[in-house]
């Protein structure tokens, strides 16, 4: 049997109409997982291109900036692909400003949408998973998970708290069937990260410490994810996976 088959599942994505969130749906699907791609705005062509390569694929409309839909993305789930085996916190955001000039409202915006979000939908579909016995979340951390970065305090924060989460989570509930483990992709080329590649300076430095010499693509955490919603992962709990290139090594 093929340990990183996923024939048969089904794996909830939150921010997958673009980016990482649309790159991990489709490994997902490319390894035999239907796909609920949850999002603001449409993700018409993430549910086309899990459709093309065979699988279903159902989009649910959620704004994660705040608790309100995490019932409603698990129940949605369970109506239209019928049961929810994988759960990848993919949505996220980011605020820029020196930490001196900070405001509470980008604090709180982004600590709201990356770490409270995360662990209030992460609870609604554990609640589902636990009770069945088996289960894998996986969410997306950051270089910042490790370092402190500069600019981006809430960010930093927010990352950090899931770290902290994942492992809390394995803590609690690895005996009972569900593994709670967390990606940190390195420096990856999305819109988030647009102004540092624009930035000359800045996209020097990240180069000239990333041994692999390239920002990462999208595509490329798609097997990590494969991995950790698989079989294959089943005695991994509580780990940070980085996907950086070799950043964290230098």
């Amino acid at each position: 049997m093929n340990p990183f088959d996923l024939s048969g599942k089904v794996a909830v994505v939150t921010g997958a109409n673009t980016g990482i969130g649309q790159a991990l749906a489709l490994a997902l699907a490319g390894a035999g997982a239907d796909v609920a791609a949850v999002g603001r705005s449409p993700a018409d062509e993430t549910v086309a291109q899990v459709r093309a390569l065979g699988r279903r694929a159902a989009f649910v409309a959620a704004d994660l900036s705040t608790i309100e839909p995490v019932g409603r993305v698990v129940d949605e789930t369970l109506e239209k692909l019928g049961r929810l085996d994988v759960l990848v916190n993919n949505a996220g955001i980011i605020r820029r400003a020196d930490a001196v000039d900070f405001t509470e409202e980008d604090w709180d915006a982004v600590v709201d949408t990356n770490l409270k979000s995360v662990f209030f939908l992460t609870q609604a579909a554990g609640r589902h998973m636990l009770a069945r016995g088996s289960g894998k979340v996986i969410n997306i951390a950051s270089m910042l998970t490790f370092q402190g970065g500069i600019r981006v305090p809430s960010y930093t924060a927010s990352k950090s708290g899931v770290g902290g989460l994942t492992k809390l989570l394995a803590n609690e509930w690895a005996a009972r069937g569900v593994q709670v483990n967390a990606i940190a992709p390195g420096y990856i080329a999305t819109n988030n990260t647009a102004a540092l590649q624009a930035d000359e300076v800045r996209n020097k430095a990240i180069l000239d410490r990333i041994p692999a010499g390239r920002w990462g693509d999208p595509s490329d955490l798609g097997g990590a994810a494969v991995f950790l919603a698989s079989p294959a992962s089943d005695y991994v709990n509580g780990h940070i996976l980085a996907v950086d290139g070799g950043w964290l090594a230098r």
